[in-house]
């Protein structure tokens, strides 16, 4: 028996909500509307009858709604939490959807703000040359630094410039900080500079402020040596060093660097100074070189140093052949 009540259990209580829908439908139909008079009141029946709570047709109503309310309660939560769900899961894909949107326009924004920012310190370095063009009348060619050779030996980088640009071998290269070096050989499209960190490079120059001369050279790390004679001259910790213009490779009055320690032995008749370079040479993007040769370089070149230019030479024999 107890098997049997098991088994029809769930039908029961099927029937059961069955039965209690169909007495609330009924109910409703039967019970008077509102604002009507009781029924009660037809038949003559006194006012406070159809007041009372207990009165014929009121009292099977209400308690069938304090059952009906909880199971209807019941009974409608799941409906309205798949409701509730399903809403907040549509809602969640049209979120993602935006939130995927406003990333793309971040990066977007990412990607002009550092435009924005290369641009701004593109134009501190063409601010920085135009200052340096006023102090000399050469003019100067931008480009820009596509290979470094930095060893204990050899410092060297190679730019995009060559003699297609009227760029040759034994032309200055400056920065807007100072010196960087010299050309020391060129093709049709770049060009290789010996940089002043070099073992083999040397500059003649002076002290802004004593104008003490001597000569600065590589020492092949990340600082340069000032050898200047010891009588008469004065350096000191501080001082500026900048091109003499004596040899005629550079200019006079590019800038250097500035002397951080001096060889105080007044005994050797030549004195050093260490010289810490205006130019970071580490972090070269931009240079300029500065289309003079001197006389000297002239010489020292010509015809050789510059690379072969396969296309220019064809185009001098193509000129040549038709040539009366």
């Amino acid at each position: 028996m107890g098997d049997f009540l098991r088994r029809i259990r769930l039908p029961l209580l099927f029937a059961g909500l069955l039965l209690l829908t169909l007495v609330l439908m009924l109910q409703d139909r039967g019970s008077p509307a509102r604002g009507s008079a009781p029924v009660g009141a037809d038949r003559g029946g006194s006012s406070s009858d159809a007041g009372r709570l207990d009165a014929p047709g009121f009292g099977l109503p209400n308690s069938i709604f304090e059952i009906a309310a909880p199971l209807q309660k019941a009974l409608a939560s799941p409906v309205d939490w798949l409701g509730e769900t399903w809403a907040n899961y549509v809602a969640l894909v049209d979120l993602r959807g935006e939130n995927d949107g406003l990333l793309g326009r971040i990066a977007e924004l990412e990607e002009e703000n550092l435009q924005f920012r290369e641009a701004l310190v593109a134009s501190g370095h063409l601010e920085g040359i135009s200052r340096m063009r006023d102090g000399f009348e050469v003019p100067m060619l931008p480009a820009q630094v596509v290979g470094q050779d930095v060893s204990s030996w050899f410092h060297a980088i190679l730019v995009d410039r060559g003699r297609r640009a009227e760029v040759l071998s034994g032309m200055p290269i400056v920065s807007e900080h100072g010196l960087v070096g010299v050309v020391t050989a060129t093709s049709a499209r770049a060009s290789r500079a010996m940089l002043l960190l070099d073992r083999r490079s040397a500059a003649d120059a002076i002290v802004q402020r004593s104008r003490a001369r001597g000569i600065v050279r590589g020492t092949g790390s990340g600082e340069l040596e000032f050898v200047f004679m010891v009588r008469g001259d004065d350096v000191l910790p501080g001082d500026v060093v900048i091109t003499s213009g004596f040899g005629g490779v550079y200019p006079k009055g590019v800038r250097i660097g500035q002397v951080t320690e001096v060889n105080t032995d007044r005994a050797e008749l030549l004195h050093k100074a260490r010289v810490t370079p205006a130019v970071d040479f580490g972090h070269l993007e931009q240079v300029f070189v500065m289309l003079r040769r001197a006389p000297t370089m002239d010489l020292l070149y010509a015809g050789d140093g510059d690379l072969a230019d396969p296309a220019g030479e064809e185009e001098v024999a193509a000129k040549e052949s038709v040539a009366p």
